[in-house]
């Protein structure tokens, strides 16, 4: 199975969610099940990067996909040379919900090149709707180790996960040099 060339948004008469495993057992759930809910009621948008051929059901298998969602966060969960030039009131920012790649495709580079395609989306929707920067939410620590390789920072414990950032200004020097 080969991917195709763009993320597209999900379609559940278009791509089969249910051939999607990526050993996390939680983002499977989520894409199968809570992805198209999600963006039905306007709380999160996923991207999938669709397979090239259509399976034998006519649809196409998601090789991967991102899940984004607007978010804010304290200022003072940020570090201090940080935090102090910002308002105290909640600071918007990108939540990047979900990102996972299907277990064929593991060791592929399409974990980084799925994590480019997020940052860039994002990059474009600040240009309509500014946040200060993009938070993940880290199920494991191998996740923590991939976010970290890319510049990504530890901001704080939520909801018992490792939750990091990346400043906006940093995703502009990017997309922008």
């Amino acid at each position: 199975m080969s991917w195709g060339k763009a993320f597209v948004e999900l379609s559940k008469s278009k791509h089969d969610r249910n051939s999607f495993d990526c050993s996390e057992q939680e983002l499977n759930t989520f894409i199968k099940t809570q992805a198209a809910k999600h963006m039905q009621a306007g709380i999160s948008r996923t991207m999938v990067l669709p397979s090239l051929q259509p399976l034998l059901n006519q649809k196409y298998a998601i090789c991967a996909f991102y899940s984004v969602a607007a978010s804010s966060i304290s200022r003072e969960t940020l570090p201090v040379q940080l935090s102090k030039k910002l308002p105290s009131y909640p600071i918007p920012v990108f939540l990047l919900a979900q990102l996972a790649v299907h277990k064929e495709y593991h060791g592929s580079g399409l974990g980084k090149v799925s994590l480019i395609r997020a940052l860039k989306y994002l990059w474009a929707v600040n240009h309509h709707m500014k946040a200060y920067a993009i938070v993940v939410d880290c199920l494991t620590s191998s996740a923590q180790a991939f976010y970290t390789k890319f510049g990504f920072e530890v901001l704080c414990e939520h909801n018992c996960r490792v939750r990091m950032f990346l400043p906006m200004n940093t995703v502009e020097q990017l997309f922008t040099q």
